[in-house]
Order: C-alpha cells, then sequence, then structure tokens
C-alpha cells in the first residue's frame, strides 16, 4: 500500500492510476490524513463465448430481415416527409 497526497496525485494522475489497474492500492491523504483509496476495480464476469455467439447470430438474423437500402438520403427524406 502506497500512500500519496492529493496534490500528488495531481500531478501524477497516469502513473498512480496505472499503478492500482496493476493491482496496488494507494492512499491518498489532505494534510496528512488518509481521505480516499485508489485501487483496482474488480474485473467484471465474462460473458460466457457460447451466450456471445447466439447474440451474434441472433443479429445476423435481425439483420438479414432489415430492409436493404443504398441510399439513406431516400430514408430521411421519406422520414421528413411524414
Amino acid at each position: 500500500m502506497r500512500k500519496t497526497s492529493v496534490r500528488e496525485l495531481h500531478i501524477h494522475t497516469s502513473e498512480l492510476v496505472r499503478e492500482a489497474a496493476e493491482g496496488g492500492v494507494i492512499v491518498i491523504e489532505r494534510r496528512g490524513e488518509p481521505v480516499a483509496e485508489l485501487r483496482p476495480v474488480s474485473p467484471r464476469p465474462q460473458m460466457p463465448a457460447g451466450k456471445k455467439t447466439r447474440i451474434f447470430a441472433s443479429m445476423r438474423n435481425v439483420w438479414k430481415r432489415m430492409p436493404q437500402i443504398s441510399d439513406s438520403t431516400k430514408i430521411l427524406e421519406e422520414d421528413r416527409s411524414r
């Protein structure tokens, strides 16, 4: 665990964030009193590969059913004329 001041945090933000992302914990002090901690975020749970594959397949099917229009200006003009 590393301690640093608010001033040092302001000056060396990128370095301290990088250190925290690599697993370090940095205690931020104001006038010698701890006021905050900078620590890594716990990893988000990963989506199973099978579920990801099903979602992308479903999206491909949706896109196949969408009308194929090569000129987006036509869509805009039709929408504006309503």
